[in-house]
């Protein structure tokens, strides 16, 4: 408890510029953690394997309309929705199996860029509010021993302690919002990679398929 108002001290000392704006990067920190923890964890599944199953299989039977209709509903939720659907509809327009693979690889890079948005910046986040502490303590006891010059020799050493507690409470600050910023770091990007694995895993399955069925499926037609 003592500890929070030492914090709140340091928040409206002469040097709370550097307490703002670390406070300032825990905002920042906090709104790309839950709106990226949303994103990858709710709004997302690794599923993307299992579903290209139900793809592959309208694919071997040689219906790719059906193929092609499914994986369009599938998009409104599901990236691999529209992956499969830019790969079959180039199959179906008898694009060869290099034009198939670029439409898929295309979209996959989007849907996966869209996947690790943002995550890189708390770790940035966590190094400047590092950096932003340890300046901020540096400041402070330039400060501190600036202004003991030409107290009273009695008082130096209360005024001393109390600017230098003042002081590296910005140090403390800034690893309290580093610390977590950090771990979501670490979490968010394995399950990013996690979900990127899936879906490349799954695109490649329909890949390999619309390469030995698509042939056969436009010489019936």
């Amino acid at each position: 408890m003592e500890f929070l108002f030492s914090l709140g001290r340091a928040f409206t000392s002469s040097d709370a510029l550097w307490m703002w704006a670390i406070l300032a990067a825990q905002i920042v920190s906090v709104a790309i953690i839950l709106e990226r923890s949303h994103a990858l964890f709710v709004s997302r599944k690794t599923n993307q394997k299992e579903l290209s199953k139900l793809i592959a299989e309208d694919i071997r039977a040689g219906q790719l309309d059906k193929a092609l209709r499914r994986s369009l509903q599938m998009s409104a939720k599901e990236p691999l929705g529209t992956v499969a659907s830019a790969g079959i509809q180039a199959a179906i327009d008898l694009g060869g199996k290099e034009e198939i693979q670029l439409k898929m690889d295309e979209i996959l890079l989007e849907e996966n860029t869209r996947v690790e948005k943002r995550i890189g910046f708390l770790a940035m986040f966590a190094n400047v509010a590092t950096l932003m502490g340890l300046l901020g303590t540096i400041t402070g006891l330039i400060h501190s021993f600036a202004g003991i010059a030409n107290a009273n020799p009695v008082e130096k050493a209360t005024i001393l302690s109390k600017g230098i507690s003042l002081a590296m409470n910005t140090t403390a600050y800034g690893l309290i919002v580093a610390v977590p910023a950090l771990i979501m770091y670490a979490v968010l990007q394995n399950r990013a990679s996690r979900l990127t694995d899936d879906l490349n895993k799954a695109a490649l399955n329909l890949f390999i398929q619309l390469g030995f069925h698509y042939e056969p499926v436009t010489d019936k037609k």
